[in-house]
């Protein structure tokens, strides 16, 4: 039972970053409002506010009319218009950053809420005509029904009003970056501060038996409370071999265990806690917001756009991320009440991490000697902070400032831009003599 509420729960959390979730229960809202506002005027609450508030009461059938069929029609004008400036900032953002932060942009819970006011309140004012009905040589009119239709109205009209200001600070790629470090580092910390302290030592599992995927498709992620709490329950330990992430082809080892042999019923229990999609979320691994934010820098150094001030600032939002990762341990595990790991999960290490954003840095950016010198202070500063977390972090920093060097000084002409890099490295290897060979 507590497996399946685990899942039930998670299924939830990603249903919110469909860009339909929100306007669809929204929506759901305003429908049951208006079929609740019609029950009331069945027992006549709008006849008993003519007698004693009549000033809120619409007592007209004309006007009534005419108000909620301009409400509808401007309703969809409006949502219209939205709808096209939200395919606007998803098209700007691919081409002038990286498709990869689309999923991203299109789970703005903000945005879908505001589309999603529009559409309960169209449906409101929808329903509120239809039940203007002639009822003997009258119509029943439901006049405090059209005055709610009026307040909903006015509050639509300032959700657009926020969502074109909204829509404006979107697009623009310092907001987009502030938000991939908001939500990496907070996901950052939380792991962080979920790390056990003690010293975890984890069996060899060359010899464990080994449960490959069932189909191909990006691993992105698994429902780790629903794991342990099959491992608990069947005392096994577990592997996770493949990264989040990664795309994972068919046949190849998705997880490791120890213990009794699982029949194919409790396999195929386990693979329905791995999770395959396409969409990946910054709040469930990290590691996408490196990829997203050196794919901004990338982008900004290509000779159509040529922004280096992007890049410079996508290189000071890494150099925070970086700085909080050296905090993190290479291996992460589950534990049970005993302190004992009986989940290993498989994650980017800080050397293969490190690389792969300096060496796609290092390709773009080492004819720039602006850039240059800023990848130079990310790496100085990480070097300094070093030492309090991993003495390996110091290896790996060295060995990448080498690189960025070579790669420098082989792409500079100007005797002035050569004289600046070699001014960097010299003020490094003085401070440092001992950890440079070159």
């Amino acid at each position: 039972m507590k497996k399946h509420l685990y899942n039930i729960l998670e299924y939830i959390i990603k249903l919110e970053s469909n860009i339909a979730f929100y306007p669809s229960l929204i929506s759901l809202v305003g429908l049951l409002f208006a079929f609740f506002m019609y029950y009331l005027e069945s027992w006549g609450v709008s006849k008993y506010l003519v007698e004693n508030a009549p000033i809120l009461v619409i007592n007209n059938i004309d006007t009534a009319r005419d108000l909620l069929t301009t409400f509808i029609g401007g309703l969809i004008s409006i949502m219209v218009f939205s709808f096209s400036l939200v395919m606007i900032l998803l098209n700007q953002a691919s081409s002038n950053f990286s498709p990869r932060l689309l999923p991203g942009l299109i789970s703005n819970r903000r945005h879908q809420v505001i589309l999603g006011i529009y559409n309960s309140t169209l449906l409101y004012c929808i329903f509120t005509l239809v039940s203007i009905t002639p009822h003997g040589d009258k119509y029943q009119l439901p006049g405090f029904s059209v005055l709610l239709a009026i307040i909903f109205m006015t509050v639509c009209l300032a959700a657009f009003i926020y969502f074109i200001h909204s829509i404006s600070q979107q697009i623009q790629v310092g907001t987009i970056m502030d938000k991939i470090y908001d939500k990496a580092y907070e996901r950052l910390s939380q792991l962080i501060e979920n790390e056990k302290t003690i010293e975890t030592k984890f069996p060899d599992t060359s010899n464990w038996k080994s449960v490959v995927a069932k189909k191909s498709g990006y691993f992105q992620d698994v429902s780790l409370n629903s794991l342990a709490h099959f491992a608990e329950e069947k005392k096994l330990k577990i592997e996770i071999v493949q990264i989040k992430g990664t795309y994972v082809l068919k046949q190849l080892p998705l997880f490791k265990y120890s213990g009794n042999d699982l029949d194919n019923d409790a396999i195929d229990e386990v693979l329905g806690y791995f999770n395959f999609s396409k969409n990946e979320l910054v709040e469930e691994n990290y590691v996408l917001a490196f990829k997203q934010i050196t794919e901004i820098a990338l982008k900004a150094m290509s000779p159509g756009i040529n922004d280096p001030g992007t890049a410079i600032n996508a290189i000071d939002y890494m150099t925070e991320l970086f700085a909080l990762r050296m905090k993190k341990r290479d291996t992460s595990y589950l534990f049970d009440e005993d302190d004992n790991a009986y989940v290993s999960i498989k994650t980017v290490n800080f050397e293969a991490l490190m690389y792969n954003v300096m060496a796609a840095l290092r390709t773009y950016s080492k004819h720039d000697v602006i850039v240059v010198q800023k990848l130079f202070m990310m790496l100085t500063y990480l070097l300094d902070h070093a030492d309090a977390f991993d003495k390996i972090y110091r290896k790996i920093i060295i060995k990448e400032i080498k690189n960025l060097y070579q790669d420098a000084i082989a792409n500079q002409k100007n005797d002035a831009d050569l004289a600046v890099i070699e001014n960097s490295m010299a003020k490094l290897k003085s401070i440092n003599s001992s950890d440079f060979n070159i």
